[in-house]
């Protein structure tokens, strides 16, 4: 669990410099444009994998499961970009965080996970946290932060089908396969606001790429290592190094509100995990104890 944590936290730290990295690009690119790019360099980064396990490592029988994931993955990432690009950056960031909100949901219905009362509260304090953020009935309200709570809703699909696919795939071929399709699929999108990259721009769109994919494998050996309510709360470092950047780079504070309800949905899914730790120390020495555990929880 210890060697998944780390992989998971390593993700959270790229997946900020990516998202730092994106917002730099936009100043002469478009969102969907970026998207591309880093699909593409992310393969690239990707394609030494390749040498080390051959191209038989992109045979599989379950194409149709890549490409559905992959979709649902294109959906995420074009629409994640746009809030980054649209979007405080602290803001998009901190709406992504809802994602494990939306694992913890996905588990039970595609994972077969048991979520009882305690859980299903701390989701719902979480979900509490996202409206303090996007604040629906106010005069702060902008619709580009349901684009954001899209991306999060199918980055929890994402993750999801991530487990899924690690209980036979390896970490490896899942990043490869991933990644080349993502290229395939980002290309139309990219294509009506396409534009050259100016020499600044290349720098930006090939460090998205670098960051992400690295990221994209540190999150896949997480996932293949460990529980996924357990381990997508640890994405929450990914906040102070937006924060930080945001800061340093364009000016940007914090805002009061996204401050207190990211840490409401940030609190929501350390409890979650905190439970999830819980109910698997027991199950791993004594199975019936940690059912009757759980039972006397009401976790």
């Amino acid at each position: 669990m210890v060697r998944a944590a780390l992989f998971m936290v390593a993700s959270a730290v790229l997946f900020g410099l990516m998202a730092v990295t994106i917002r730099l690009a936009s100043k002469q690119l478009h969102a969907f444009e970026i998207a591309f790019f880093r699909s593409a360099f992310g393969f690239l980064f990707a394609a030494p994998l390749l040498l080390r396990h051959g191209f038989a490592i992109l045979r599989t029988d379950k194409l149709r499961f890549y490409v559905l994931r992959c979709v649902i993955g294109i959906v995420s990432m074009l629409a994640g970009f746009w809030a980054i690009v649209h979007l405080p950056l602290a803001q998009a960031i901190s709406l992504s965080y809802s994602t494990p909100l939306f694992v913890t949901i996905g588990a039970v219905l595609f994972l077969g996970e048991v979520v009882r009362v305690r859980r299903w509260t701390a989701v719902l304090v979480g979900f509490l946290g996202v409206l303090v953020i996007v604040r629906p009935f106010g005069t702060d309200f902008t619709t580009g932060s349901l684009v954001a709570l899209l991306a999060a809703a199918m980055s929890g699909t994402v993750t999801i089908s991530i487990k899924v696919l690690s209980r036979t795939e390896s970490p490896d071929a899942i990043v490869l396969i991933t990644t080349l399709l993502w290229v395939v699929l980002a290309l139309p999108a990219a294509i009506p606001v396409w534009q050259w990259p100016n020499a600044e721009s290349w720098l930006w769109v090939f460090l998205a790429g670098g960051f992400g994919t690295i990221a994209h494998m540190c999150w896949t050996r997480a996932l293949s290592l460990g529980e996924v309510s357990a381990l997508t709360p640890l994405s929450f470092l990914q906040l102070p190094v937006v924060v930080f950047a945001a800061w340093l780079l364009f000016g940007e504070n914090l805002d009061l509100w996204t401050g207190i309800g990211a840490g409401i949905i940030v609190a929501s899914n350390v409890y979650i995990a905190h439970r999830e730790t819980r109910l698997a120390r027991p199950q791993a020495t004594d199975p019936q104890a940690a059912a009757a555990a759980a039972e006397r929880s009401g976790s």
